[in-house]
């Protein structure tokens, strides 16, 4: 062959390559993920450069400051309207920016700044070697108990990678409720789920639970990607996009223009209703429902409190916001398929998290099934499938997750000579001990119960409102009576605290530095004011309650 054939092989190869086009990324709109991610960079950095002895302040202030810009930068978004008439797809098709979006990202913001003042804390232990010391492991690396976990904890380590970790998942947690394709869903859940893995298994105190439970969450999380992963490429076989929009298309069967290499399987229902399934499954293991709940016991124990906090509130908030998003823009023409399914994981998840709680003698465990108990509540609202349930689910969300971190620091107050007293017989009479804490958390537990006057109390009732005027009206009596069996269990710790005797050797009551008595005073103050006056953020949640398609 000459050379000039080769030659002209190459340019006709090399030709079409001239026409991708350069791609048009809205950085202004994308803003709020691109800040978290930016600081989780600098972090990093601080990581490698900073000396030891400062690096703790330059990772709490880069968050702090992160996490306060990224809100801003949300609010700024909202005002501009981008939550409802300026409401688009973003970056070439992958991220909407819409009201929902929006909406939950600001919750995921402002939680993970609540959620970093309990991570920051360093005052409820006492001083070791003359070092503060935070809730989590002095080395990682090191063996527990071992020579090198002694010699880092004596030269006043800590880990302060963890302030990292946290912005990594934070931004996963803000893309995951905004992804409008199926591949950038997959990856804000993988950014979002592998630094809580490793978050898991940081505790300072029983350290190998922490690295049990972070090797449970691990492995069952590894399976719920694989489900996740395996859905999609079923989806993608079935429409022939990984796009929202497409996949909508073709379930509406108003798509045109299709690609004759993949007419022959699109439109397979069994592609359709397989992928459907699985993508769900995945969604549903991170919110925590039945049966896709094992993980959530063990990893809520085994965890450093503030991880526990933190990942309970956020990661509930941007997965319900993921799953609303599929459920009604890309499958509201499978209603009569999914729906009849949710309403039996609905009713399982309220019935088992209740009633399985009332057993749990540890604190931490209790709550735990009790999270499971509120995803069946929250999902009463999903299937409502209307406005009204969207903006319940939301309202619902950012009510749940300032109680939850509000609890779970409560939870790192009461100590021992071991580290946390979780177990239940040592919280009795802690209401004499120290009266302002056991009514703290026992507002909070008022709060989950659903009691008038707290914001669990106006959420349940908007998210049971929507499911009954959207024909769900069973479901509400299931969920009428699951709380009055969750409201059993969360009066008897509220018994416990202020109707027992104390323990001659019970354990303590440390006091905080202001970090967590803020973290805490936040907690309170929302539960209020949702409670007490939550006409205007139920207004908020129902003008962000529309979805872009």
């Amino acid at each position: 062959m000459s050379a000039a054939a080769v030659h002209s092989l190459w340019t006709t190869a090399a030709d079409p390559i001239s026409k991708i086009d350069a791609p048009k990324i809205e950085y202004g709109q994308l803003s709020p993920t691109l800040i978290v991610f930016g600081a989780a960079l600098i972090g990093v950095l601080v990581e490698a450069f900073v000396p030891r002895r400062s690096r703790y302040y330059a990772q709490v202030f880069v968050s702090a400051v992160a996490l306060c810009a990224g809100f801003a930068a949300v609010v700024a978004l909202a005002a501009g309207g981008y939550g409802t008439t300026k409401a688009h797809i973003a970056a070439m098709g992958a991220v909407a920016v819409d009201g929902p979006a929006l909406f939950l990202q600001g919750t995921i913001l402002l939680a993970a700044l609540v959620g970093l003042f309990t991570f920051a804390e360093r005052r409820l232990d006492p001083a070791a070697h003359g070092n503060r010391v935070d809730s989590f492991a002095a080395q990682a690396a090191s063996v527990p108990g071992g020579e090198g976990e002694q010699a880092a904890v004596k030269a006043g380590f800590t880990t302060t990678e963890v302030f990292p970790l946290l912005l990594f998942a934070v931004a996963g947690m803000l893309v995951f409720p905004a992804a409008n394709d199926l591949l950038t869903l997959f990856v804000a859940l993988e950014v979002l789920s592998l630094p809580l893995y490793l978050l898991c298994a940081l505790a300072r105190r029983k350290r190998l639970m922490s690295q049990e439970a972070a090797v449970k969450y691990f492995l069952l999380g590894a399976f719920a990607s694989a489900f996740t992963l395996f859905g999609i490429a079923l989806l993608y076989g079935y429409a022939g996009s990984v796009s929202y929009a497409r996949i909508a298309q073709v379930v509406d069967g108003t798509v045109s223009g299709v690609d004759p290499a993949l007419a022959d399987t699109m439109g397979n229902d069994a592609l359709l209703l397989i992928g459907m399934a699985l993508l769900v499954m995945g969604l549903l293991f991170k919110v925590g429902a039945v049966p896709f709940h094992m993980w959530t016991p063990d990893v809520y124990q085994g965890a450093p409190t503030p991880v526990t906090g933190f990942m309970a509130a956020a990661t509930k908030v941007a997965a319900f916001g993921a799953l609303l998003r599929l459920l009604y823009v890309v499958l509201p023409g499978l209603r009569w398929d999914w729906r009849p399914v949710m309403w039996g994981v609905a009713i399982v998840t309220m019935l088992a998290g209740a009633i399985v709680a009332i057993t749990q003698t540890d604190i931490k465990r209790l709550l735990a099934y009790s999270s499971i108990a509120h995803a069946g509540f929250i999902l009463a609202g999903v299937i409502a499938t209307t406005e009204d349930g969207v903006s319940a689910v939301l309202f619902y969300l950012a009510g749940y997750s300032f109680v939850t971190i509000g609890a779970f620091a409560v939870v790192t107050l009461v100590r021992d000579a071991g580290g946390e007293a979780t177990h239940l017989s040592q919280w009795a009479g802690l209401g004499r001990r120290s009266p302002l804490v056991a009514a703290v958390f026992a507002v909070f537990l008022l709060a989950f119960a659903g009691i008038p006057l707290t914001s669990g109390f106006a959420g349940k009732f908007a998210v049971f409102r929507a499911a009954a005027e959207g024909g769900a009206a069973p479901l509400v009596v299931v969920g009428v009576i699951s709380s009055a069996i969750a409201a059993f269990f969360y009066i008897r710790v509220i018994v416990l605290m202020f109707f027992s005797d104390p323990q001659p050797n019970g354990p303590t009551v440390a006091v905080p530095s202001p970090l967590t008595m803020t973290a805490i005073a936040v907690g309170v103050a929302v539960t209020v004011v949702l409670g007490v006056a939550p006409q205007y953020f139920l207004d908020l949640a129902g003008s962000a309650g529309v979805f872009v398609r």
